[in-house]
């Protein structure tokens, strides 16, 4: 156990070079510093007893050479951040029920909290995975298919995630979809997950299932081969990731906002 009671876990960090979206992404600029520095930074902030760059790309290792993060060069014909995570547990031989969390490498501001929430979560209940949400508070989110939203049922374990808008609430968005329903659970979910070293090795193993390629959400997988996903709910806002050049400014500002906040007056 550490410091704040959790068991012991690894931090990965999935990261490739190629992004449709936004081409050689972790190694883009933030604040004059590669993106993937600051979520290693982030990442060794969190209390692991390690941190890894999962990655396939020399150039990304050689950008965060300097910090105290293990190297795990992996194959360039991965599907998916499972995949590779998988791929990093087999080599790391971690022990079947060593905690593994999944950080994006384009997530430079994921709160140390909501890390922290997830590994309690897989580590109180029996879930094979676990992962967080937050409550939607705009309409918009609601609608919006990049949003991914889920139910879960009343033990806290997920029942389905969706592009969609649900829950559909019927008899209120048949007379209003300007605001949320009242009194309807609506969360986004998070693409945090913790999972156990040996269900993520196993988990790379199963196939691809039909609402996963229908919905292109992999955890979705999970669910239909009867697996378990335990849902923490996040006490702290997640700012988004960083997938376009628009994202990239946006979290520049963020940056420069919280250097003047916390910048000596006079």
């Amino acid at each position: 156990m550490n410091a704040g009671g959790l068991p012991g876990f690894s931090v990965v960090i999935p990261a490739r070079f190629a992004s449709t979206r936004l081409p050689g992404k972790p190694l883009r600029l933030l604040a004059g510093v590669p993106l993937i520095v600051h979520v290693a930074r982030r990442a060794l902030s969190m209390g692991a007893v390690q941190v890894v760059l999962a990655t396939d790309d020399t150039r990304i290792a050689a950008a965060v050479s300097g910090l105290d993060v293990c190297m795990v060069m992996t194959r360039a014909d991965h599907a998916s951040g499972s995949d590779r995570l998988a791929e990093c547990a087999m080599a790391c031989a971690w022990p079947e029920d060593h905690i593994v969390v999944n950080l994006q490498g384009d997530e430079p501001f994921v709160p140390v909290a909501g890390v922290h929430a997830v590994v309690a979560a897989l580590a109180q209940g029996d879930a094979a995975m676990a992962t967080l949400a937050v409550p939607i508070d705009a309409i918009d989110e609601l609608f919006d298919p990049n949003v991914v939203k889920l139910v879960c049922d009343r033990s806290g374990h997920a029942l389905y995630f969706s592009r969609a808008p649900v829950p559909w609430a019927r008899d209120a968005l048949a007379h209003d979809r300007r605001s949320l329903p009242q009194n309807v659970p609506v969360l986004r979910h998070i693409g945090l997950y913790a999972y156990r070293a040996g269900f993520l090795r196993h988990f790379a193993q199963l196939e691809p299932t039909p609402l996963e390629r229908a919905e292109a959400l992999e955890q979705l997988r999970a669910l239909e081969h009867g697996y378990r996903i335990s849902v923490a709910l996040s006490v702290d806002e997640f700012p988004p990731g960083i997938d376009t050049e628009q994202d990239l400014a946006r979290a520049e500002a963020y940056l420069h906002a919280c250097a003047a906040r916390t910048a000596p007056a006079g």
